[in-house]
């Protein structure tokens, strides 16, 4: 595994070989992260089939074109920041044949690791270069320029596209061959939702047992229970003004995208014959919350654990 960040790995002023750049997918991460890229002097060629999206593409600079195609026509390096797998995979359909010999593509999407290795080998089968790259940091370090990247595929390849990388992210982890990326995404956010849940669970039971949540947050964030979950994203109001708790739980990370990752995490957990219970329960309950406040940041699961424990004291 290798770890690069701006401060110990620029290469090239910044720039890979070449600087033209396809950029597929312009949702809430996609569009700041190739605005970014044209920020950094790269030539983006961007398609998005939202007309609003394609508007704000313009916007930040874009050349935006009018099909996925035209995106990887010529291009050194293709990005992608798409739904699901199964688009994916049906997307490089299109684009492999089109797309010049050795183009590199870099698969941003959170997908499942299946996924993953066959969009690799269709790549790699069709002349080009493949990395699959997940991102972490939400939309406000898509934003800011300092999102996490876990990187699956080989090393060449990952060292060529670093530059082009750290232009998005702030840390960028070279975690191991094709699909390995999205195996280091799972996991982190498997993880995540089920730290989420558990703060959860005891703020509520803070709060019935008298607990104000500002010494909850005193004690806790320097004592055993201490948590990324608590110190940098307190699902409830006060104690970190930044987290979406202050702002009526606006994401941030919708309850809808974690609840996809632990759906990921959970079927990995079964194939792969893993006894993960908390994994396949959290996954249960962010499904169950996602049916009613899925545009909700992920850390609102606090008002529905409190919700349901007040209607079984008063049932």
């Amino acid at each position: 595994m290798s770890t690069a960040s701006r401060s110990d790995s620029m290469r090239g002023g910044g720039r890979a070989t070449g600087g033209q750049i396809g950029f597929l997918g312009l949702g809430h991460m996609g569009a700041p992260m190739a605005a970014n890229l044209v920020r950094a002097g790269y030539d983006v060629l961007a398609f998005d089939p939202v007309p609003a999206a394609q508007e704000q593409a313009r916007k930040d600079g874009a050349t935006v074109v009018e099909t996925a195609v035209a995106a990887a026509t010529d291009r050194d390096v293709v990005i992608t920041m798409l739904p699901n797998g199964k688009l994916v995979l049906d997307v490089y359909a299109d684009l492999l044949p089109a797309a010049n010999p050795g183009t590199l593509f870099i698969d941003c999407s959170t997908i499942d690791v299946a996924d993953a290795k066959e969009a690799a080998a269709r790549t790699v089968a069709a002349g080009h270069r493949a990395l699959d790259a997940p991102v972490s940091g939400g939309v406000a370090g898509a934003a800011a320029g300092t999102l996490t990247f876990m990187v699956g595929g080989a090393a060449a390849d990952f060292a060529d596209a670093l530059p082009v990388l750290e232009v998005m992210g702030g840390k960028v982890v070279h975690c191991g061959d094709a699909g390995v990326g999205q195996a280091a995404k799972i996991c982190n956010n498997m993880l995540l939702g089920i730290s989420m849940i558990g703060l959860s669970e005891a703020l509520v039971l803070g709060e019935k047992l008298g607990l104000s949540h500002q010494s909850f947050f005193d004690v806790v964030s320097t004592a055993s229970g201490q948590s990324w979950a608590l110190t940098s994203y307190c699902p409830v109001p006060g104690p970190v003004p930044t987290s979406p708790a202050n702002n009526d739980y606006q994401p941030g990370f919708a309850t809808a995208l974690m609840t996809k990752d632990l759906g990921l995490a959970a079927n990995a957990l079964r194939a792969n014959g893993i006894d993960g219970q908390l994994g396949a329960l959290a996954a249960e309950i962010y499904t169950r919350f996602n049916q009613t406040d899925g545009g909700k940041d992920f850390s609102a699961i606090v008002t529905d654990i409190r919700n349901r424990s007040e209607q079984e004291v008063t049932e």
